[in-house]
């Protein structure tokens, strides 16, 4: 089934709605998300979820859902039975597009032949799948549940029932090559998936492998060797047919993650579940992240969330770190209509010295970070949010 996305967006009004399920089967060692590899309390969490979605069903007024997506964690712990009853929990709950994307997060190590099978039946019609890499040797080091071999068996397989897959590859793991980075990317390419994600190994305190760093047992990550890994990525994605429409995103036309998108361009969305967040163009939330609490929270019918109002600030340099990401950039003229001229006079003065050193460009009216600017973005839009401006 090919996505109706496409890289011209539409101004439409859809909203989102991200689901948070907050088991894995085991904990990788980068990860920081929130998450708990014991499913003990599976059920009353899935229940749980399906009272914050009919609690909630009012916050996003009449606009429709345009997608439904299960991330983590692990959803894919999660039965086919358990995925039906919370999207049909939506359904009861909200209005819904004709076609929604319905995405479901999951590892190779719960995608047998027989469940994906099973997927296909159900109104899941997009997979995102956490490959991270193809050589043993990686998943090792990062304590993935999967192997090489079920990480190319499952996407084989999965390739026969779903048109619209995304799969995930990390660049910057220690020991990896360019060699072998690329050789990462032409496997997955092999496959004819439409939709590849890609992330840079960072250290995240917290983690065990933050403490396996500043132990010395694994060496740390090289930005220098992650930021050529990351242009490699590029030119070898581009190469292929794909467009470069986010900072870590790479999509075929047609095949953008529409969920992500609407991240990206600032529309509504709510977050489910223990730690997640939500937006709906001026207020922000986000739950607490503890299964216990939560659980116990939704039992009494009480919504275990936290609220601000974002300020002009805020909303200005949300906008600066989601637009310069994407190749939709940064409108100078938006800038100046729903922010002011001072904003506009600021953002220019501001990103002359990425202009001079070609980081950054401007196509007419719109501010784009350029391939030698992209692996540096979150560094440049940082100087240029606004701090002190009331």
């Amino acid at each position: 089934m090919e996505a109706k996305s496409s890289y011209i967006h539409t101004d439409t009004e859809t909203a989102g709605i991200y689901i948070h399920i907050p088991f894995c089967r085991q904990a990788c060692y980068y990860c920081d998300f929130h998450f708990s590899t014991s499913l003990k309390k599976r059920e009353e969490m899935v229940a749980a979820l399906a009272k914050e979605i009919a609690l909630r069903k009012n916050e996003l007024g009449d606009v429709a859902i345009q997608t439904i997506y299960f991330g983590g964690g692990t959803p894919s712990v999660l039965s086919d039975a358990e995925i039906i009853f919370l999207i049909d929990t939506v359904y009861s709950s909200f209005k819904v597009t004709d076609t929604p994307e319905i995405t479901l997060e999951a590892n190779p190590d719960d995608l047998s032949a027989g469940r994906i099978k099973a997927l296909a039946t159900t109104p899941v019609n997009r997979l995102s799948i956490g490959i991270q890499s193809f050589y043993e040797e990686d998943l090792r080091l990062m304590n993935r549940a999967h192997n090489a071999e079920q990480a190319a068996v499952c996407i084989a397989e999965a390739t026969k029932y779903f048109g619209n897959i995304s799969i995930d590859l990390i660049y910057g793991i220690p020991g990896m090559s360019n060699e072998r980075w690329l050789t990462n990317v032409d496997k997955a390419l092999a496959f004819g998936v439409p939709h590849i994600s890609s992330y840079a190994l960072t250290v995240e305190p917290k983690t065990a492998l933050h403490t396996f760093v500043k132990k010395g047992i694994i060496a740390p990550p090289s930005d220098e060797a992650a930021q050529e890994q990351f242009l490699l990525l590029a030119d070898r994605l581009q190469e292929n047919g794909f467009i470069h429409y986010e900072l870590s995103n790479f999509g075929k036309p047609g095949f953008f993650s529409q969920n992500n998108t609407a991240y990206w361009l600032g529309k509504k969305y709510l977050g489910i579940g223990p730690s997640a967040h939500s937006y709906d163009g001026s207020t922000r939330s986000w739950n607490i992240a503890n299964n216990a609490l939560y659980i116990k929270s939704l039992e009494n019918s009480e919504l275990p969330l936290e609220r601000e109002t974002l300020g002009r600030n805020d909303r200005y340099n949300e906008y600066i770190m989601t637009g310069l990401r994407t190749i939709w950039g940064v409108s100078l003229q938006k800038v100046e209509k729903d922010f002011g001229g001072n904003y506009h006079k600021y953002l220019l003065q501001q990103a002359a010295p990425y202009l001079n050193e070609k980081l950054l460009m401007l196509e007419g009216d719109t501010l784009k970070a350029t391939r030698k600017g992209k692996f540096l973005t979150d560094g440049i839009a940082s100087d240029l949010f606004f701090i002190n401006l009331k």
